[in-house]
C-alpha cells in the first residue's frame, strides 16, 4: 500500500503541474493515465462502475465525480482532482483542489479550510481513539469558518478493495465508532461547500454539485494508523 501511495502521490505532483488556464481536464486525465502505465500500476478509477475515466475532475461548484472532457480550465476557476492506483492487487486513493490562476480570496480561502481540515482529521488517528473523532475534528474546521461538510459521501476503508467498511463520515455522526488500530487504513476525504451542504447529481449519473452553486473544496489522502500514529500513503517522501 505504501507502493501504491506513492504512485498516486506522483499522479498528484505531476497532474499539479498542468493544471493552468486553458488545459483540457482530458489532458489532465493523460498525464495519470501515464503515470500508472509507465509504474506498471492499474487504475482503480477506470471502469469502476462503469467511470470512464483514469481521474476524477471536478471544477468549481461541482464537489466529486467530475468527468473529464474537453472543458477547458480558465483562470478564476478552482479544480479537484481525485486519483488513485492498484498496485500488486492494493489500492492508493487521494484528492487535492487548487487554484487555475489568480483565483477570488473566497476560493483560496476555502481550499485553504479544506486542506486543514483534513490535516485536523488525521491529528487524531492514534491507536485506541474512535473513528467518528476524525469526522468530527473535520467539522469543527469547516463549521468554524462558516463552510458546510458534505454528508451524503464520505472517507473509507481501502485496502484490496478501494472501497471497504467501515466508511469515515467527515461529520460527528452521533456515535464515536469503532476503535481504530494499529493496521487499519482509511482514505479521508472531507468535502467542503462554501454554502449548504446538500448536493445533486448531474444527468450524467457521476457528476456531483453543491445543490446552491456555492464552491467546493475536496481534499483526500490515504492513511494507515501505525502504533507511532498516522502514516500517510499518497504524500510525496
Amino acid at each position: 500500500m505504501r507502493k501504491a501511495g506513492q504512485i498516486v502521490a506522483e499522479i498528484k505532483s505531476k497532474t499539479l503541474e498542468v493544471i493552468r488556464d486553458g488545459v483540457t481536464t482530458l489532458e489532465i486525465d493523460k498525464i495519470a493515465r501515464e503515470i500508472i502505465d509507465k509504474r506498471g500500476a492499474k487504475s482503480n478509477f477506470l471502469n469502476y462502475h462503469g467511470f470512464p475515466a483514469t481521474i476524477c475532475t471536478s471544477p468549481n461548484s461541482m464537489i466529486v465525480h467530475g468527468i473529464p472532457s474537453d472543458l477547458r480550465l480558465v483562470e478564476g476557476d478552482i479544480i479537484s482532482i481525485d486519483c488513485g492506483a492498484i498496485w500488486q492487487g492494493y489500492h492508493g486513493d487521494a484528492a487535492y483542489t487548487v487554484g487555475v490562476g489568480k483565483i477570488s480570496k473566497e476560493a483560496a480561502h476555502l481550499i485553504e479550510v479544506t486542506s486543514r481540515s483534513l490535516d485536523a482529521g488525521i491529528a487524531v488517528m492514534q491507536p485506541g481513539r474512535h473513528l467518528h473523532e476524525i469526522g468530527r475534528a473535520v467539522q469543527n474546521v469547516a463549521e468554524a469558518n462558516n463552510m458546510s461538510v458534505v454528508r451524503e459521501y464520505v472517507g473509507h476503508g481501502i485496502g484490496t478493495q478501494m472501497h471497504e467498511s467501515p466508511n469515515v463520515p467527515n461529520y460527528w455522526p452521533g456515535t464515536p465508532g469503532p476503535k481504530m488500530r494499529p493496521g487499519n487504513v482509511f482514505a479521508v476525504e472531507p468535502m467542503v461547500n462554501l454554502g449548504s451542504h446538500r448536493t445533486k447529481v448531474l444527468p450524467d449519473g457521476w457528476s456531483v454539485v453543491t445543490q446552491d452553486g456555492s464552491l467546493s473544496a475536496h481534499f483526500e489522502d490515504t492513511i494507515a494508523i501505525t502504533d507511532n500514529g498516522p502514516e500517510i500513503f499518497t504524500r510525496e517522501k
